[in-house]
């Protein structure tokens, strides 16, 4: 299957990480997430029902960013990965990206992340 709705850069504070000073302090966390569904129906359509509303999808992963902490970004992922495949059944599968900009790795980098395929 080849449509997908793509969303990019869902950024908010959170409080991921191994280290007391990420729970305590927070940093930024930018989300990618790519929905594969078939659009066919909506886009000869026109109708909402029949894709996902991606600003729905949006503000779940900013809730998940926002939300409970973990230790490790790869959780993260997961939690939103999981959440959308529970949230719309429409879609196939779902790959999601974590970005941690700020994360404490002792050098200089512009990202870390992580990013998982999951197929329902």
């Amino acid at each position: 299957m080849s449509d997908r709705i793509i969303i990019t850069g869902v950024e908010a504070t959170g409080y991921h990480g191994v280290f007391p000073e990420e729970r305590r302090d927070g940093q930024i966390f930018i989300v990618d997430a790519i929905l594969q569904l078939d659009l066919s129906v909506s886009g000869a359509n026109d109708h909402l029902i029949n894709t996902v509303d991606y600003s729905v999808v949006a503000r779940l992963i900013h809730e998940a960013i926002e939300g409970e902490p973990f230790s490790l970004i790869e959780k993260l992922a997961e939690a939103i990965a999981a959440k959308v495949l529970a949230s719309f059944s429409l879609v196939r599968s779902v790959t999601i990206t974590v970005h941690k900009p700020d994360a404490p790795v002792g050098v200089a980098v512009a990202d870390i992340a992580v990013e998982i395929v999951r197929t329902r």
